[in-house]
Formats: structure tokens, C-alpha cells, sequence
């Protein structure tokens, strides 16, 4: 994968019949965590850490920032975090693929500086397990 425009990785939050962009952002991120399990004990070889495979949960986290600009995926956005609704979410990422899975609103917040326009920060958690689609 070469370098790609920040501005193509999307984030989508579906509204009961397609996937809605979430407009105005600036910057976006998503973050693949996984816990491990630690099953080390007083025989581990020179006392070296062990890990149970695949036994630790995983989780993703998206992240944006960004300016309203579109009505509708504002509203749509806004009315997740306040109905607390777990909502089937996709990120785009060029040249790479399509993660999609329900993801619920974990932060929402708003900020706006007196010579400057008002600007919101999203993060959103996994609520499930995700899929992933190759370009």
C-alpha cells in the first residue's frame, strides 16, 4: 500500500438504509487493540512470559475531528449519542479495505474558540465483531 490521502479514510454510521459519511472531518483514526492473557508460571523456560493465543478480547476504536457540514450525518450523529443506539459503522481505508461492524458513540464532544468556528471530536468503541473486506 503507498501513501494515500488522509482525506479517502472514511468512517460511515448506517441510518436504517445505507451508510452515511460522517461529513466535516479533518482527521480520523481507527485502533485495533487486543488484550493478551498471561498464563506464565514457575516451570515458564528462564522464567520468560507465556500468552494464551487468542484467548484476550479484542476491540477497535474510531476517532474523528472535525466541522459540521452536512445536516443530516450531524443529526444522525447527535441523535446516536443521545439515544445511547449501537449502530453498524464502516471505515474506509484506501488501497487497503472496509471494516464494518456495530460500534456505539463513546464520546461527543463540541468546542468553538471566539475568532473560530465550532468544531466536534467523535470516538466511537466496537460493540461486536468486525468484519473486513479486502480492495
Amino acid at each position: 500500500m503507498g501513501a494515500q490521502k488522509g482525506k479517502d479514510l472514511l468512517i460511515k454510521i448506517h441510518n436504517g438504509t445505507t451508510f452515511v459519511t460522517v461529513a466535516g472531518l479533518r482527521s480520523r483514526r481507527i485502533a485495533f487493540n487486543a488484550e493478551i492473557v498471561d498464563i506464565t508460571h514457575a516451570e515458564s523456560v528462564d522464567r520468560w512470559r507465556e500468552l494464551l493465543a487468542g484467548a484476550g478480547v479484542r476491540r477497535a476504536s474510531i476517532s474523528g475531528r472535525g466541522l459540521f457540514k452536512d445536516g443530516s450525518s450531524d443529526a444522525l450523529v447527535r441523535q446516536a449519542f443521545f439515544d445511547g443506539t449501537i449502530n453498524n459503522c464502516q471505515v474506509l481505508v484506501p488501497d487497503f479495505g472496509t471494516i464494518t461492524g456495530l460500534f456505539q458513540i463513546a464520546s461527543l464532544e463540541f468546542a468553538g474558540e471566539h475568532n473560530g468556528e465550532v468544531s466536534f471530536d467523535l470516538a466511537l468503541e466496537s460493540a461486536g465483531a468486525l468484519t473486513f473486506a479486502a480492495v
